[in-house]
Formats: structure tokens, C-alpha cells, sequence
């Protein structure tokens, strides 16, 4: 049975029927005022806008051969059933996922379909592939869905449209048979006119929805429809609907809020068949806030002359006026009232916030106060469904859980999400970016003449449209990262005018782009790379840099593009849930492979260790960020780990937006928050002959000025034991960063063990706060004796055989001189984005593993994973390759290696040899002038071999260990191609 919905009909007859049943007393009912009140109640519900749902069963087919429409499809009833909203994946329709299947996205890493590693994840039953979620079913191309409706008399004289709310990609509509006309539109609902079509009573309504890049080609990897994130799906997932409007009604309105004169600008556009005078009347009020205000009405009358008119009404918003941003996200509730010549009336409400965002000289501002952007970028990752949520409730818990880790902002990468999103943002308060949906480029190219450049225009002209009264719709590009074509640069800018004269609401920037693309000179914003990254590939650890001499260079506010990629090992208890249509059978890989090389107990240690690393980097990027003068924000890549191009598990968060186990909100948004206190210091790694020494500066892009603030500072030892404190002197602190506090200075003489400090800077009566680890170790150590029989070497030479045999003790430092792991590149920091997507570009590791009770790091302050301490231990350090030890052999202290390959490799190793014991160590042990920690650890592992702890239990044949310095490895990564990205890239137009 169809339901027929009347927008506000049933509210305003019971309103009605209210004020007859209050005139009963105490004069009893009037005849002559009810009739007229039915009459008039009957007249209002018959004018406004009735809705049809189409929701529920259709019938369906598809149509593999493109034949449909030559053999009249449309006349036909369809074989199949399917439920809308929908898509065919969550309605398990298409092909079996195959070795041959093909994909719409990019494959950059194709050695998967010829490594003889992989060949048993390639037969059917056991396909597991790494380069993105599996899909349950596939499928592109037309397919056809169809459903027999039944007009009520009602509709009849009225103006009635099909509503399909994110189709993909392109639909053509029939109604009995007779076409209806053709849309394609990424970003926006397909709206057909279908008056003529659809009197009262039955009628079959044909849809044929084809997800193919055809003429139109916006780029096989835009996150709009590529296989590395949502996927290319085939239907419609919003709603699907029969509106019924009035002959004359309000087809669109668009409010532009002029904060300065505190009111707001209203066009609204009106289309009709019924000629002479008609009326609008606005109203607005705040419905959000804690405080009432409503807005004096607006009326004014203007002839309908043509089938369209256009009219501006100014609506002064008064005094009372409640302005929008992050902290205060108040909005309005618009009703316009459109009284037709015929007397009919309809009315739209429309929901907008008063708000105004600008740029102000390298920076921007909300409501004329300075903003930072602290943003992540959406990909569009949502596994479950394979499409984004088209309900409110999903998209206010990504927003909130992006706030709960201090964030303001979001870009979304060569898409745009559903109307759901921007009422979610709105009442959240958060800045969003949506883009046009091509990231043209892979087979495409922009400005060269090819449909997609129109496409663009019309895209965003739809975007504004339908989203543009949105408080959240802050920012804006065309398109995604990057763009190919030789006159890119000129399209571009030729945008940037187009909706600078257009739309003032926003601003905009041509394209997201690395350092070697071109710059567009006429972008009102950069969302750029450079100002990015760590240096600590080649300098110690430290927090007195920013990026300043890169941004600098810029006139324009800068946005750090895709800031972070610091990856982590899977979660492999994530796999069961990823219970809807994508499974994550590349960690089912990844788990086989790691289990295969004798670690799949290491599985919960990689993932935490990692984390570990993963974090600490993301909190002195973001730090460094935060830090620099003149920087207008930032964009991490992400927040979330993005599922495809070959796994990017670069993410604090899952791609479900679930927390990981090794880091919380809280902590994360100690140092990612709108207030945050800061420090520069030179190093974090001292002796114990130094001060340990920071300057405080603090960071507030808060709702306000800091008045009368106090800010205190305490030093603990690793027991939490206070050794030092203090609070700064009262001030004022205005918006912006690089704001003045004053010092630390401690004197760490007073530190005779090996110790971990730390460092806490927090604002009083506040929840801001911020730490910092240091570490201290002794500048003096005591002596200690060796043992005669020890032979200490670096090279595995005649006499150590010799020891071996007689059953002596081997201390190797065999820094430089190892082959087997030789090609394995480890740095402190961790793979950037993944091995896989830049063919094995280094580093190949993911940070250190160990147990820090271990009797040798007993003189030594060791984390079970990468921390600041370790880096002068392990950044560039040679690392082992242990492919021809014992299955169950455990390194003292190992490198996590990409999760590509999980080979077994260490730093340092203990073993039986022979009759002898072997310690065995490929970090760099000397020129140790300066570099405290090391000298620290070599005192701890020689104090450890000469004792009695010293005992390793597993036994080594002594050519295994030869081999390390004789043997290159076997398991090698081979990228069996060398085409790039790859041969397997689709051929596209």
C-alpha cells in the first residue's frame, strides 16, 4: 500500500480543530465557524506539498549486455526484485568477485597477480587481495529497477516531480513506456518533472542506472566513486518519492547572511503556470538555542509573469541576532510563505546560520575572530554500506567524534556528502570543505576541453544550490588532489572568478596539491604540501622548529595538505567487524602472512608498539603546526585509516571511525585542541650535566580571549614524584598562537639513574593541558669489570668461531656490517602511507618491539615501543634479516616490518651458538661522543652479557648466523612490474 504523506496538513487541522472545540464552551458549537474552519483547513492541506513514497520492493534487472533500451526494457516487467533505498551491493546483487573482475579504481601495486607468494590467495574460495576491501558482490554497468505507483486523485492539477536522492551515476527515467529524460549528478538528488506523465491512477515508473565513466570521466580513483573507498555501486540510497506541489510553488531559496548589517539577504525562486500577483511572507526564529529569538516577519508582493521569477527580500535579523561558529552553532528556522494569484498557499522552511567566513590577510576568520582549521580528510570510508550515511544521526557522531579529538574541520577528498552531513555539521559546529566529485587525473585531465570540465561547473552550481544555505559549507574546490591537463591552471583560475562573483558565502581554492604541482595564483586559500612532516630521518628529535619558512612564502591562508600518514600494524580484531558488504580480507591476508613467518603471537604487541610510534608522531606534527606563525590550519590524512591504495592504515581511529587500543581521545586532544599549551626545546634526550630548558608558549583559537589566565608547570620523575613546579604570572591571552608564557629551567644534576621525565604544562581551572617525555641519563657511569673470557667484536671472525666452540661468550657489535636485511630501510619514524603504494619506497619499518623487563635493557630506560630515548638507537640502524632462524626464535629487540611482508628482523638478538652464547647487536655502538642514550644502552648490554642473566635458552647453527654477513636475502619485495601505476589500470577516455 502506498503511503501518502501531507507535509503539515495534519498538525495545522488539529490546531483547528482545537480553537472549534474551545468556542464549544461556553456558547456551544457555532455551525457557520466550523464549517468555515473545515473548509479553510481542507483548502490548506489540498495546497501544500504531498509526498509519495516510493520506498519498499521494486522490480529489477541487469542488464550486462547494454541491451535494455534496444529491446525496450522499459515496456517490460523486470525478472528480478530489489529493495530502495539501496544499493545492488546491500542487496547482494551483481557478480562473484573474481582474479579477472573489473575494477573502476587504479590497481598502483599489481604485483599481486603475479608473486608466487600470492598465489594461493588468488583461487577461487580463497581470493584475498591487498590493495582494498572485498567487495561481496560486483558490478558495473546499467541496470534497470521499476515499480507500478498509484496517482491519488489528489495529485491531480498539481505539479509532480520523482525524487531520487544519490543515485549513481547516471539515470533515465520512462513512465509507461514514454522517456522522462536523463540526469547524471554525483552530488546532488535527480529531480524529474513528471506532471504530464503521472494522472490519477496507476502508472509504472522505469529507472535505468548506469554507474559507468563514460563521457563524463571524473577520474577512476575519485573518492566520488572509486573502488578504493565507497566503491562504484548501482542504485539509489536516499530518498525516493512522488511530490506533489501546488501549480505555482517555491522551487529554491537561497539565504545570504550579512552578519555586519545583521540581516540577511533572501532570494527566493518561484515557478508556476497560473499568472497575476503573489505573495511572500518570511519568518524566522532560532530553534537550537538556549536563548528565544524570532525575527520580525518579511512581506512582499511582485507579479508572476513568466513560468519562473526570482525575488530578493532583505530580512533584518534585529539586535538579538545569534551568530554560528564551532562553540555557539546557533541556527534558524526560515518559513517561506508563497501565497499564489490563484490563493492557494505552500510553504518551505529552510534552515541557515548566521555566520560569516572570511579571509583576513593569511588567515581566516569566523564572525570576524580568527580561526584555526584543525581538520582531517573523508575519503568517503564507510565499509558497512559501501555509501555514506543518508541519516542526520551518522553523520553528528562522525562530527562529534571528530570533535571529541579536537578537531574543527574537515575536507571531503573529491566528493561531496548528502544534505544528512551538512544539517549534522550545522548543528555540531563544524567547517566543512565539500568538493566537486572528479579527481581528474589517471586517464582524465581538466581544462582541455573534455566534458568533465562542464561537468565541474554544473556539479558545484548543483552543490550550491542544494547545500549552500548550510552554515557548515565554509570552503570549496572543484575537485580532488592534483589535477592532470595543460591548461589546468587556467581552468582553475577561471573558476575561482566564477564563484568568487557568484556565491560570497565561501571561499575557495583551485586544488589540493603536492609540492610538485602547479599553483594556481588566484586561490583565495592553499591546501598545499611542504609545511608538513617530521625531520627526524636526519636530526635528533626536538620541539623548537615549525614550518614557517615554507609558509611564509604565501600571501594566502595556507592549509597543510594531508598532513601526518604515519602508519600502524593491523588490528586484526577489527576483521569480524566488518560485518556489512566490504570485508577486510587484506588483513586476513596480512595475518596468514605474519603467521607464516612464526609471529602470529606478535600480532597484539606489533599493533600496540606501532600505535605507540604512530601517536607520538602525530602529536609533535600537529605541535609543530600549531607552532608556526602565519599557518591557517591543517588536514590530516586522517584521522581514520583510509581502506585502499594498497591500505593506508594511517589512521588513530579505524576506517569505522572506531577508537584503536593504543591511544585515547583524551590524550590526543591534549595536544590538538582549541587551547593548547606548547613548548620549544632543544632536545628531549639529555645528560645529566645539562638544565633541561623550555620556553612556553600557548596556542588558543578558543571562543575567546584568556583573561586573568595562570598557567602552571610541574616536572615528575617516572614514579609520578613531583621534583619541580610553579605557575606563571597572571596575563591576559589573546587569540592567536605563539603566545609568550615564559620559561622552564631545571637542573637535572641531581640525576644519577637512567630516567624518564616528565613535563606538564596545564592552564589553570581549565581542562587545557599538554606533557612532554624527557629523558636523562647519567653524563659519568661507574666501571664495570669485564670478564676475560667475553670476546668483544665486529666481525664474526676466526676467534669468535673459536669462543663458540670452547664455549665462551660472543659480544657482536656488527653495525654495517650485515647483508642479509640489508635492503630493509629502517628509520625511527614509520612508513608513510604504505610500502605498497609507492612500490617500497622507504622506510620499510614500523618502529621497535621489545620487552623492556629484559635483564639487558636493566641499565637502560626501555618502552616497549619507539619513544624519543630510542631514536639515536635505532634511526638508521642496519637492521638483521632472521628468514633462516628458528620458527619460534625471538629477537631481544625488533623492527615491525611492513605488513606487506612481515619478515622476522631484529637489532639485537641472543643465542646459543655451538657451545658458546652469542650477543648479538646491528645498532651503531661507537663514536658515542654525544649521543647519551646509546652510550647508555651499550653500558646496560655489556653489563648485562657479563652476567648471569646472561643465558640465552634457544639454540643457532653457526652458519645461520654466518649467513647474515655473507647472504643477501631471498624474501625480497619484487614489484614484478614497471609500468606505473601499474598495467592493470583501466583504459579510460
Amino acid at each position: 500500500m502506498q503511503m501518502i504523506k501531507n507535509t503539515m496538513g495534519g498538525s495545522l487541522f488539529k490546531k483547528q480543530l482545537a480553537l472549534v472545540n474551545e468556542s464549544e464552551q461556553p456558547f456551544g458549537v457555532r455551525p457557520a465557524l466550523l464549517l468555515s474552519l473545515i473548509l479553510c483547513c481542507a483548502f490548506t492541506i489540498s495546497s501544500r506539498a504531498q509526498s509519495l513514497s516510493l520506498a519498499g520492493d521494486w522490480q529489477f534487472q541487469i542488464d550486462r549486455n547494454d541491451a535494455g533500451i534496444q529491446e525496450s526494457w522499459f515496456n517490460k516487467k523486470l525478472s528480478d526484485n530489489i529493495k530502495l533505498p539501496g544499493s545492488m551491493l546491500t542487496n547482494g546483487k551483481g557478480d562473484e568477485v573474481t582474479i579477472k573482475t573489473k575494477w573502476t579504481g587504479s590497481i598502483y601495486d599489481s604485483s599481486w597477480f603475479f608473486n608466487p607468494r600470492m598465489e594461493k590467495y588468488r583461487q577461487p574460495g580463497n581470493l584475498k587481495f591487498p590493495f582494498w576491501l572485498t567487495p561481496g558482490k560486483y558490478y558495473v554497468g546499467p541496470a534497470w529497477y521499476q515499480k507500478e505507483v498509484t496517482i491519488p486523485a489528489s495529485f491531480a492539477g498539481k505539479q509532480v516531480e520523482l525524487f531520487l536522492e544519490r543515485c549513481h551515476t547516471e539515470t533515465m527515467v520512462w513512465v509507461d513506456g514514454k522517456e522522462a529524460g536523463m540526469q547524471n549528478s554525483l552530488v546532488a538528488p535527480h529531480v524529474y518533472d513528471l506532471t504530464a506523465s503521472l494522472t490519477p491512477g496507476k502508472h509504472v515508473i522505469t529507472i535505468r542506472i548506469d554507474n559507468r565513466i563514460k563521457a563524463i570521466n571524473v577520474g577512476p580513483d575519485s573518492h566520488s566513486l572509486t573502488d578504493h573507498t565507497q566503491g562504484n555501486w548501482n542504485g539509489v540510497i536516499g530518498r525516493i518519492a512522488l511530490d506533489a506541489k501546488p501549480r505555482v510553488f517555491i522551487q529554491n531559496v537561497q539565504v545570504y547572511p550579512d552578519v555586519a548589517k545583521k540581516q540577511a539577504l533572501v532570494v527566493v525562486t518561484v515557478k508556476g503556470t497560473v499568472g497575476g500577483d503573489c505573495k511572500l511572507t518570511l519568518a524566522a526564529s532560532a530553534f537550537n538555542s538556549k536563548t528565544p529569538h524570532r525575527v520580525p516577519a518579511v512581506n512582499e508582493s511582485f507579479p508572476l509573469v513568466d513560468s519562473v521569477a526570482t525575488q530578493q527580500l532583505t530580512l533584518p535579523m534585529t539586535g538579538k541576532v545569534q551568530l554560528w561558529d564551532e562553540f555557539n552553532p546557533t541556527l534558524y528556522k526560515l518559513l517561506v510563505t508563497l501565497q499564489a494569484p490563484n490563493g492557494q498557499k505552500q510553504q518551505k522552511e529552510v534552515t541557515f546560520g548566521m555566520r560569516s567566513f572570511k579571509i583576513v590577510g593569511t588567515g581566516f576568520t569566523i564572525n570576524d575572530r580568527p580561526v584555526f582549521l584543525r581538520g582531517t580528510v573523508n575519503n568517503c570510508e564507510f565499509p558497512l554500506t559501501g555509501f555514506p550515511p543518508m541519516d542526520e544521526a551518522g553523520w553528528e557522531q562522525q562530527f562529534k567524534t571528530a570533535k571529541a579529538h579536537g578537531l574543527n574541520h574537515m575536507r571531503f577528498h573529491s566528493w561531496c556528502p548528502p544534505e544528512a552531513a551538512f544539517k549534522a555539521a550545522d548543528k555540531t559546529g563544524f567547517y566543512l570543505q565539500p568538493e566537486g566529485p572528479g579527481w581528474v587525473n589517471h586517464g582524465t585531465s581538466l581544462g582541455d576541453g573534455r566534458p568533465v570540465d562542464r561537468y565541474m561547473y554544473e556539479e558545484t552550481n548543483r552543490m550550491a544550490d542544494w547545500y549552500g544555505n548550510y552554515a557548515s559549507f565554509c570552503m570549496e574546490a572543484p575537485g580532488g588532489n592534483e589535477p592532470a591537463g595543460r591548461n589546468q591552471v587556467k581552468f582553475l583560475t577561471e573558476f575561482i572568478h566564477y564563484w568568487q562573483a557568484k556565491d560570497k558565502r565561501r571561499v575557495y581554492t583551485g586544488a589540493s596539491v603536492g609540492n610538485s604541482w602547479p599553483l594556481v595564483p588566484e586561490n583565495e586559500y592553499m591546501v598545499k604540501a611542504g609545511a608538513r612532516g617530521l625531520s627526524w630521518v636526519n636530526a635528533a628529535p626536538e620541539s623548537n622548529s615549525d614550518y614557517r619558512e615554507t609558509v611564509q612564502k604565501f600571501n594566502v591562508p595556507y592549509v597543510v595538505h594531508e598532513m601526518g600518514q604515519w602508519c600502524v600494524f593491523p588490528d586484526f580484531n577489527e576483521i569480524p567487524r566488518f560485518n556489512g558488504v566490504y570485508k577486510e580480507k587484506n588483513f586476513e591476508l596480512f595475518r596468514e602472512v605474519l603467521a607464516e613467518h612464526g609471529m602470529a603471537d606478535k600480532e597484539r604487541s606489533f599493533l600496540m608498539a606501532s600505535g605507540k610510534l604512530q601517536a607520538l608522531c602525530y602529536k609533535n606534527e600537529i605541535e609543530k603546526a600549531l607552532r608556526t606563525p602565519g599557518l591557517a590550519g591543517f588536514q590530516l590524512l586522517g584521522l581514520q585509516d583510509f581502506p585502499g591504495q594498497g591500505t593506508a592504515l594511517v589512521g588513530m581511529l579505524n576506517a569505522l571511525w572506531q577508537n584503536k587500543p593504543y591511544v585515547t581521545p583524551k590524550e590526543i586532544k591534549r595536544y590538538c585542541n582549541a587551547v593548547v599549551p606548547l613548548t620549544r626545546m632543544p632536545k628531549f634526550v639529555y645528560s645529566n650535566d645539562e638544565k633541561l630548558t623550555a620556553q612556553v608558549e600557548l596556542y588558543n583559537y578558543g571562543s575567546g580571549s584568556l583573561k586573568n589566565a595562570v598557567i602552571n608547570w610541574m616536572i615528575k620523575d617516572s614514579t609520578g614524584k613531583e621534583l619541580a613546579g610553579g605557575a606563571f604570572d597572571k596575563k591576559d591571552y589573546g587569540i592567536g598562537n605563539c603566545l609568550p608564557v615564559g620559561s622552564v629551567e631545571f637542573d637535572l644534576s641531581k640525576i644519577t639513574e637512567p630516567m624518564q621525565l616528565n613535563l606538564d604544562i596545564s592552564v589553570a581551572g581549565t581542562s587545557y593541558g599538554n606533557d612532554w617525555n624527557v629523558w636523562v641519563f647519567p653524563n659519568v657511569r661507574a666501571d664495570h669489570a669485564l670478564k676475560s673470557d667475553i670476546y668483544f667484536c665486529d666481525t664474526l671472525d676466526e676467534k669468535a668461531i673459536s669462543v663458540f666452540k670452547n664455549g665462551g661468550t660472543v659480544f657482536l657489535q656488527a653495525a654495517g656490517k650485515i647483508v642479509k636485511g640489508k635492503e630493509v630501510v629502517n628509520y625511527f619514524t614509520p612508513v608513510f602511507w604504505n610500502t605498497s603504494w609507492f612500490k617500497m619506497r622507504p622506510p620499510h619499518t614500523l618502529g621497535i618491539y621489545c620487552n623492556p623487563n629484559h635483564p639487558a635493557f636493566a641499565a637502560f630506560p626501555a618502552t616497549y615501543h619507539s619513544d624519543l630515548q630510542w631514536w639515536d638507537v635505532v634511526n638508521k640502524a642496519q637492521v638483521m634479516h632472521l628468514e633462516d632462524f628458528p620458527r619460534g626464535f625471538q629477537p631481544v629487540l625488533q623492527p615491525i616490518d611492513t605488513w606487506f611482508l612481515n619478515r622476522k628482523l631484529a637489532l639485537l638478538l641472543e643465542a646459543r651458538v655451538g657451545r658458546g652464547k652469542l650477543l648479538l647487536c646491528s645498532v651503531d655502538m661507537k663514536n658515542l661522543e654525544n649521543r647519551p642514550a646509546a652510550s647508555q644502552l651499550l653500558y646496560s648490554l655489556t653489563k648485562y652479557v657479563n652476567s648471569p642473566a646472561f643465558n640465552p635458552t634457544t639454540s643457532v647453527d653457526l652458519k645461520t648466523v654466518q649467513a647474515l654477513f655473507s647472504e643477501p636475502s631471498r624474501e625480497t619485495w619484487d614489484g614484478h612490474t614497471k609500468d606505473s601505476p601499474d598495467e592493470l589500470k583501466p583504459k579510460l577516455n
